[in-house]
């Protein structure tokens, strides 16, 4: 297994005891549902939650569940940037237990469904801002109506960056006017071609749900609004009512407070390592601006197309590989998306075999190899993991 290097301290499997390894710390059973229901809690594009668990006595498997990944999202970016969002879920669980995550990326790389294994590291008490993380958790949602006025509390971007940078990955913010100009234009622009595209409008067909409706998984009516042009300062959305008159929510208007600030999140490389690590730090960074009632509104469309998505890095001199579009914003909302019930999300021993066939295509993303992440130090959420 390769090793990803860090400056924080090594995880368990990395120490090496003199005589033989500490064995394995056992996953409490009574913990099990509290925990996978904290790792769902993740945003996932279209809401398609496209993770599922394997739970054994010692350790959580996390797959990915091709069935759920969106038809236009061949190499599995996109899916596999939600599954990361659900492996910072789980570690944030465990924190709550007590415990340091111990996690190793693409443990089996013949299984290439097989994301991460977690297990339970050293003893440590979660921080004050982890406990108001986990506590954020359930108000946590994708914003896409109108932000509420006020500016952002002092030092939280910066806290955000450091999130990022905790992770492994750049939250770049776009503060030149001509930048944001660049990157708006790129964006309508890409939002013109998604409208065309039929694949990517399958999707949204597929994902969108009527009001009423009961599924626990899709974007409900009741979060999304009627086709509409963007509001100044804010980049354009992507479409889920596609003229069906089914969205419910009062998007943002001529009148209503611009974001306060808009933001990319990159990656060093553009491999499966890289995408589980922008979902990590994405979510770090939504959880920690979810406790101050900070929401961001996510854009992922204008990322679908390749030539776009290099243009972006180009155009705005970006330092690395562009993963998700962000504007945040105050919103004391509470409008969650539905989740499925934990016992859908699991996976019996016998049957992760059939997690392996997936989509093929998987296989041949850059940075596929194993990596290990070792335990942070002391208060997770301060250390910087292995890139």
């Amino acid at each position: 297994m390769t090793r990803a290097t860090s400056q924080a301290p090594t995880g368990r499997e990395d120490q090496k005891a003199p005589a033989a390894e500490l064995p394995p710390r056992r996953i409490p059973p009574r913990a099990v549902t509290a925990m996978l229901a904290t790792a769902a809690r993740a945003p996932s594009v279209h809401n398609t939650q496209p993770w599922r668990f394997a739970v054994g006595p010692h350790a959580i498997d996390l797959y990915a569940d091709p069935a759920r990944k969106l038809r236009h999202d061949r190499a599995g970016r996109e899916m596999l940037i939600s599954c990361g969002a659900a492996l910072f879920g789980l570690r944030l669980a465990i924190r709550e237990l007590g415990y340091l995550p111990a996690v190793s990326l693409f443990p089996e790389p013949s299984r290439p469904m097989l994301l991460a294994r977690v297990t339970l590291g050293p003893r440590a008490p979660a921080t004050a801002l982890e406990r108001r993380m986990l506590a954020a958790l359930p108000r946590r949602h994708t914003h896409r109506g109108a932000f509420d006025p006020g500016a952002m509390p002092a030092g939280l971007l910066a806290g955000l960056q450091h999130d990022a940078l905790a992770e492994g990955a750049t939250l770049a913010l776009i503060d030149n006017p001509g930048k944001y100009a660049k990157l708006a234009a790129l964006v309508a622009e890409a939002t013109k071609m998604q409208a065309l595209n039929a694949a990517a409008r399958e999707d949204v067909l597929r994902w969108s749900r009527a009001p009423g409706s009961r599924a626990r998984d899709g974007v409900p009516a009741a979060a999304f609004a009627p086709g509409r042009a963007a509001a100044p300062g804010r980049l354009a959305q992507r479409d889920f009512d596609l003229g069906r008159h089914l969205g419910l929510l009062s998007g943002p208007g001529p009148g209503e407070p611009p974001p306060a600030a808009t933001a990319v999140l990159v990656t060093p490389g553009d491999g499966r390592a890289d995408w589980l690590r922008a979902g990590q730090a994405l979510h770090r960074v939504l959880a920690h601006a979810a406790t101050v009632w900070v929401s961001a509104s996510l854009h992922t469309q204008p990322l679908e197309f390749p030539a776009i998505r290099a243009i972006i890095r180009t155009r705005l001199a970006l330092p690395g590989e562009v993963q998700l579009l962000l504007q945040f914003g105050l919103a004391r909302s509470s409008m969650s998306a539905p989740r499925r019930a934990v016992p859908d999300l699991l996976i019996q021993a016998e049957h992760t075999e059939s997690m392996q066939a997936g989509d093929d295509r998987l296989k041949g993303g850059r940075g596929e190899h194993a990596a290990r992440v070792p335990h942070p130090r002391r208060g997770d959420l301060n250390a910087r993991p292995g890139r």
